[in-house]
């Protein structure tokens, strides 16, 4: 497999992954994990069409703007609804900003490091959602069932 190919593979199978993540949250978890995957939806795609349709220069702003927006979007969240899941998301969206910001204000090309930071900060930030989605899903199955009794 070439390079190029394998780099497509993963992205697809991000995009899968982020998909099926956020269908998860959507159905089972509760309202901060169904906000959760909303904002990472919306900035994912956001940040996929900037990519395509915006100059370079433009899109290396928008995506910083877009990191922020995305931190913010998750401080929200996190104050109103005060998971534990969304303090590893907080946490994980900084490194994501700090990583955008280091690239951007020093003027690298995305490398090879970059996208392996990029995608591993990506994926703990679903696994996070995944984790949270779990937790309000059985919290919700535990409450049902007492009071069934």
């Amino acid at each position: 497999m070439t390079g190029d190919a394998a780099y497509i593979f993963i992205w697809a199978l991000l995009w899968v992954l982020l998909l099926a993540v956020c269908a998860f949250a959507f159905s089972r978890g509760g309202e901060p994990e169904r906000w959760g995957a909303g904002l990472i939806v919306a900035i994912t795609v956001a940040s996929a069409l900037g990519d395509a349709l915006l100059p370079q220069g433009i899109f290396l702003v928008a995506r910083l703007l877009a990191e922020g927006a995305l931190a913010l979007g998750f401080l929200f969240v996190a104050i109103r609804y005060a998971s534990l899941w969304l303090g590893g998301v907080m946490l994980l969206q900084a490194v994501q900003f700090s990583l955008q910001a280091y690239y951007f204000v020093t003027h690298r090309a995305h490398d090879a490091t970059y996208v392996v930071i990029n995608n591993i900060d990506f994926f703990g930030i679903l696994a996070c959602l995944t984790a949270g989605t779990l937790a309000s899903s059985r919290r919700r199955r535990a409450f049902a069932a007492q009071a069934a009794e």
